[in-house]
């Protein structure tokens, strides 16, 4: 950081250090012991504007609060049989690690149909996953490497996109709106792998939406992009969908333990199994009943209009490919 930087988050402190005690209490357990560089990804997430910068993160901070974001990791999906229901509809998982230490997160765009349940238990669910990797992973990562690591990786399997996928970018809108936020500047870099044409020409259409930093931080690889991703992470850090050329569906694998989707594989287990122990610490005499947890989603009219600009394109590849439905007809998934 330069001199300007470095004042920045001087000016950024001195206003943090005046908000409630509420809100400092929130901060605490978001920064979990780095405050200054926490500041610095809400800084970059408004190009070093103060003024700007300290009217997000106390948005940031309300937004905990007033979702109870800080318990959210004692309130679990069930019964177990809903929670598998989600993992195998949304799908995400932690794969390894990047030779630097960065937790490889994979995510299963094309093939995750968000099907199984609420819009509220999706998010719940993607919000976990947040907290847990903020609050467990990450710490875990800083203390065998000796250093602080704030971001992670991203792997984003296009296998199996289809225009019906337009059914669900009301639902990617409210989750990716929750992330720029709330959680900002936690990825180091997004690759994006096995991508078919109908990305390609969404993408064509959304890389001019997005900021240059973002931008940047986005690589479309050849392939499943075995050889390149091997390059910053060995082997057994792959994700399974990237272990071989035409490996197939990433929905599934030979060996549930290996397909870091699956509730068998490890992280989901120890995240449930955290999750869980998590929610009798807090309530260790009440029953855990069944109900999603419902969190405000402010309106983002930047991702709007992506999501816009993503159904525009879905219907002129549509047209072009001569589809005799119209896609007029697809429900954007709600509440």
């Amino acid at each position: 950081m330069g001199i300007g930087s470095h004042d920045a988050v001087k000016q950024l402190k001195a206003l943090i250090d005046q908000v409630d005690e509420p809100l400092k209490n929130t901060f605490q357990n978001m920064h979990q012991g780095y405050p200054n560089e926490t500041l610095v990804r809400f800084l970059k997430a408004r190009e070093w504007n103060v003024a700007k910068t300290h009217k997000m993160l106390v948005d940031c901070l309300n937004w905990r609060i007033q979702n109870e974001i800080d318990s959210i990791l004692a309130k679990p999906i069930v019964p177990t049989e809903l929670y598998r229901a989600v993992r195998d509809t949304q799908l995400i998982g932690l794969s390894g690690y990047s030779k630097e230490g960065h937790p490889v997160i994979a995510i299963g765009v094309g093939l995750s149909t968000f099907d199984k349940a609420s819009v509220h238990y999706y998010v719940q669910s993607h919000i976990q996953i947040n907290e847990y990797r903020d609050r467990v992973i990450l710490p875990a990562a800083n203390r065998k490497n000796g250093r602080y690591i704030g971001t992670c990786v991203k792997i984003l399997d296009m296998t199996g996109l289809k225009l019906s996928a337009l059914s669900q970018i009301k639902l990617l809108t409210i989750i990716s709106t929750v992330d720029d936020l709330n959680y900002p500047e936690k990825t180091e870099t997004y690759y994006i792998v096995n991508a078919p044409y109908i990305f390609s020409a969404c993408w064509k259409v959304v890389k001019p939406l997005l900021q240059e930093r973002t931008r940047k931080k986005i690589q479309v690889l050849q392939g499943c992009g075995r050889d390149e991703l091997l390059k910053i992470m060995d082997y057994e850090s792959l994700p399974h969908f990237c272990k071989r050329e035409g490996s197939g569906s990433s929905r599934h694998s030979t060996n549930g333990s290996n397909d870091c989707f699956s509730l068998d594989h490890p992280f989901h287990q120890q995240l449930y199994s955290y999750i869980k122990q998590q929610s009798l610490s807090f309530q260790p005499v009440a029953p855990i009943k069944q109900g999603s947890f419902h969190v405000d989603v402010p309106e983002d009219t930047k991702g709007s209009k992506i999501a816009q600009s993503i159904e525009s394109e879905f219907q002129k590849f549509g047209n072009r490919n001569g589809l005799t439905h119209s896609l007029s007809g697809l429900n954007i998934n709600g509440d």
